[in-house]
Order: structure tokens, then C-alpha cells, then sequence
């Protein structure tokens, strides 16, 4: 064993690194990228000594992750290396490509930003600054739900959906006994909304809905093929403005810059993947 830092709940610890654990892994990381391997392979490849490649193979195998098949001439990884993953669940790329944009917009702002991806009936947060705010209205908001007819996040996106995609929210949340969505009875009411948040090029929570200490200005956030993405939202306390114009006219251009920001590594990111 050999002893390293590292880190629990949040603060720097030492510990001990399992070199026998590190070895397996490395075995099995080079397993993985070949679909057979043999010991003088993975010597090469590890430069783990042949004996101690036969010791982890054998224990790998016993364990059920590794076969060793006499005809194909080596070792391979079975199915069950796919259960190592079933725990992770990586964040959407347009939250990889903002993730940075919405920490620099924190700094620059103090308010905690937030994106937001679309989820059947409404968007949900997967990235927030919260914890790189001190003037958040709220202590936790990442996996929040939010409607899309008056919510700023929610109606950010649904604003610049295809139109056929709206429709069919509509009819969808048409029956909802939700109040956050009695709008979607309203087909006339809520196309009006639609359009002139498409003409202003954002969205802001609606003023009824709770809370009321706090507001939500929010834009969309579009894919290289011009598709709407996430929405992007910047989220203040009403009382640090005398109106909802004031905070519009600060933080409103650079939202949008950063949206376009977002949109430029969402491409990049596109074309690593």
C-alpha cells in the first residue's frame, strides 16, 4: 500500500492507494480496448510482471469479469464489465459546454445561474452555481423540476421549440389538473406568450408564482443545427431592482452571449464525441 491525498466530503484527507486495486484496474482498462489479450499484451502494454498479470487475470476471472478462452489465444472482458458503469450517468453535453460559461457569469454577477434541459413535461435543472453564490434565492435547485408556461427556464425553451413539438405539449398538458400548467387550456393565451417572448428573445418567471422574492430571466440555448437545447437562466432577488426592465437591461446581453458562447464548445465538443 502507499499513501495518498485525497478527499472526503469536501476536504483534504490522507489516505492509502491499494496498489493491488490500481493494478486490476489497469488490467482491465487494457482488456477492454482489445477484444483479446494475451499475458505477453499485456505486458507490454501494463508493464506488470507476467506473474502478477497471471494472479490478477485469474482473480478477475474467478470474479466473473474476465474469460479466458484457449481459442481465441487470450483473455477477454465479459458482459459483466458493463455493470461497472450502470452507475454513471453522464450530464448532457450542452451542460459539459456551459458548465464553465455559468460559473463566469456567477462571478461576474454574484446571482446563481442555472441550465436547463427539457423532460417530457418540463425542463429540469442539471447544472447550478448555488453553491458558487452567496446571494442565491434558493439552497438547492439542481434535479428541480419546472413548469413550462410560467416558469423563465421552462418557458425558454418552449418558446423556441418547433412548433409541433409545442402543439403537442399542449395537448398533452391540456388535461393536467396542474395549476403551473392551466395555460395549456388556453391555446389562444399561451401562442400570444409564445411570440413575444420569441420577438424579446427570453422569458422571466411569471410574476404570481412563488417565490415572489425572487425572479428568473432566462434564454434559450440552441445546438449547431439551430435547435433549441437547454435554457439558460440567471435567477436575482426583485428587491435589489426598483423593476424587472432594470434587471433585463444588466443581465439580459450577457445571458445571450454566453448562450451563443455555449452553442460554439457544444459544436466542439460534437465533433470529439
Amino acid at each position: 500500500m502507499r499513501y495518498r491525498s485525497a478527499r472526503w466530503n469536501g476536504k483534504k484527507v490522507d489516505g492509502m492507494s491499494v496498489r493491488s486495486v490500481e493494478r486490476a484496474f489497469r488490467v482491465l482498462q487494457e482488456l477492454n480496448l482489445q477484444p483479446v489479450s494475451s499475458i505477453a499484451h499485456l505486458h507490454a502494454r501494463t508493464g506488470l510482471a507476467k506473474s502478477t498479470l497471471v494472479r490478477i487475470l485469474s482473480t478477475l476471472e474467478q470474479a466473473g469479469y474476465v474469460d479466458n478462452d484457449p481459442r481465441q489465444g487470450g483473455y477477454q472482458v465479459t458482459a459483466l464489465v458493463d455493470s461497472l458503469s450502470s452507475g454513471y450517468h453522464k450530464d448532457p453535453l450542452v451542460v459539459e459546454a456551459g458548465r464553465a460559461w455559468a460559473v463566469a457569469l456567477t462571478r461576474a454577477h454574484q446571482w446563481p445561474i442555472a441550465i436547463a434541459i427539457f423532460d417530457t413535461d418540463a425542463v429540469v435543472v442539471r447544472f447550478s452555481t448555488v453553491p458558487d453564490s452567496a446571494m442565491s434565492p434558493f439552497h438547492k435547485t439542481v434535479n428541480m423540476r419546472l413548469g413550462l408556461f410560467y416558469r423563465g427556464l421552462g418557458l425558454a425553451y418552449l418558446a423556441f421549440a418547433p412548433d409541433e413539438q409545442i402543439e403537442l405539449t399542449i395537448e398533452m398538458l391540456s388535461h393536467s389538473p396542474d395549476a403551473e400548467n392551466e395555460l395549456a387550456r388556453d391555446p389562444d393565451r399561451l401562442w400570444s406568450l409564445i411570440k413575444r417572448v420569441r420577438k424579446q428573445g427570453f422569458a422571466e418567471r411569471a410574476a404570481h408564482v412563488e417565490p415572489s422574492n425572487s425572479n428568473t430571466l432566462a434564454v434559450p440555448v440552441f445546438n449547431e443545427q439551430g435547435r433549441v437545447a437547454a435554457s439558460l437562466g440567471l435567477t436575482y432577488f426583485t428587491s435589489a431592482f426598483r423593476n424587472r426592465a432594470e434587471a433585463v437591461d444588466r443581465y439580459l446581453e450577457g445571458l445571450q452571449t454566453s448562450s451563443r458562447e455555449i452553442t460554439s464548445e457544444l459544436g466542439r465538443l460534437s465533433l470529439q464525441s
